[in-house]
């Protein structure tokens, strides 16, 4: 019995071990400021100067995505001249998983 207890990592190493295997993995972190539909007339007839008008209102947060999975809101803010984004709210497991399940 001894000898198997020398082999045995408990829960929390064997975590912890688990998520350093995954802590390089790259992952793609975009910001989506909103969307619209467009008809294929109207995206051809786009130029120079044209606006897009898209779903959300200048005072809402944006989402930030994960791969494709909505994570996070939160607003634009300027860093070193560079766009940046300001987390102000975390998505809950369950919506988060909820729009993984929705693209499968």
């Amino acid at each position: 019995m001894s000898d198997l207890s020398e082999h045995m990592i408990a829960p929390e190493a064997d975590s912890l071990h688990n998520m350093r295997l995954l802590a390089d993995i790259p992952l793609r972190l975009s910001v989506e400021v909103g969307n619209t539909s467009l008809r294929l007339a109207e995206l051809l007839e786009l130029a120079e100067g044209s606006v897009v008008e898209l779903d959300r209102q200048a005072s809402e947060l944006l989402d930030i995505l994960v791969n494709g999975t909505l994570v996070a809101r939160g607003e634009v803010v300027t860093v070193n001249g560079r766009f940046g984004v300001r987390v102000v709210d975390v998505v809950g497991t369950e919506t988060r998983m909820a729009g993984v399940e929705r693209r499968l």
